[in-house]
């Protein structure tokens, strides 16, 4: 096994470079950095705006200025930014600790609503259980994330109003100021997360407890499930032990390939309910057209996704022993 992770880490380094150099390329040509600069009244010296341009290493052609800052990447150096006074490492590290709390709540709150549902509706088939999962699992696959983040924030404010106190915190990852202690803070923090977890978890929930629904009953109509049943093994322990092992493969499958478009509704939930997370960050570099924060966002969200597939690829051999690694 530590000879396949290996191996898969050393094929993802190829695609992880090329895709930086892409998306250095297209930021690069799509915009001027020094556009605001120069757009200033009265505007800077042109002293001023060459130094910029020196400092941004824009006097070097694209693939001198993707080498030097590929190379810098490897000692810490995300590169410098448009804004002088900022350190882009520092900067979207903090920020993606911001987000990874919401993306990780999410992911887990979302699985086992899935796992719990999806073996539900297949144990129990054509049940009224069965048509109301259904019926709201492609009710949450039909609603667009910013609109359904929306709707939660406006019933939160309602809420809000209604009892005449904060309920349900609609603005910000946490409070300005969170005294007494660390308890306090952390749940103030959980407060904050409450409505955008809910939104981000829904949304993904609903296509994953489909999937699972399907496996499931693929693997309760099995062979071998059928042969724990004429044991007179009891139904939950068949269900729990036998079928559902093997049932969370095309789950687990799922959520890695997945992992990109929860990192992306997570962009847009922050912003709706106004985090200063990596959604923040990716936007207002994008706006400013800062090539290297933008590629420092791109590499840790790369790096994110490789490692969640690699694990999801491990994980298929403890659910199913048969699988093995050569």
């Amino acid at each position: 096994m530590l000879a396949f992770a290996l191996r898969r880490l050393f094929v993802s380094v190829p695609i992880l470079i090329l895709s930086t150099f892409v998306v250095f390329v297209m930021v690069s040509l799509s915009a001027n950095p020094l556009t605001p600069l120069i757009a200033r009244n009265p505007p800077p010296p042109p002293r001023t705006i060459e130094l910029e341009r020196i400092r941004l290493h824009l006097d070097q052609p694209i693939l001198e200025r993707y080498w030097h800052w590929i190379t810098g990447v490897l000692h810490g150096d995300f590169g410098p930014s448009v804004q002088s006074t900022m350190n882009i490492g520092s900067e979207v590290f903090g920020r993606f600790g911001v987000t990874l709390r919401l993306i990780v709540l999410a992911m887990v709150v979302a699985l086992i609503l899935a796992i719990l549902i999806g073996v539900i509706s297949a144990s129990r088939q054509y049940s009224k259980f069965d048509y109301t999962a259904t019926f709201f699992g492609f009710l949450f696959l039909s609603m667009p994330s910013f609109w359904f983040a929306l709707v939660l924030k406006q019933v939160g404010i309602g809420i809000n109003e209604s009892v005449g106190d904060q309920v349900f915190y609609t603005i910000g990852s946490s409070s300005v100021v969170a005294s007494g202690g660390f308890w306090a803070q952390f749940g103030d923090v959980l407060g904050h997360l409450i409505l955008p977890t809910i939104s981000l978890a829904l949304t993904s929930y609903a296509a994953w407890s489909r999937y699972q629904r399907a496996s499931m009953l693929e693997v309760l109509n099995s062979d071998y499930v059928r042969l724990a049943r004429a044991k007179g093994l009891p139904r939950w322990t068949v269900t729990r032990k036998h079928a559902l092992r093997n049932a969370l493969i095309p789950l687990t499958t799922v959520t890695a390939l997945d992992i990109g478009s929860i990192l992306g509704g997570a962009v847009v939930t922050e912003t709706v309910f106004q985090w200063q997370g990596a959604g923040a960050f990716l936007l207002e570099a994008i706006k400013r057209s800062d090539v290297y924060a933008v590629e420092a966002w791109l590499l840790i969200a790369a790096t994110f996704i490789i490692l969640l597939n690699l694990i999801a690829d491990l994980l298929y051999g403890l659910l199913d022993p048969r699988i093995r690694y050569a």
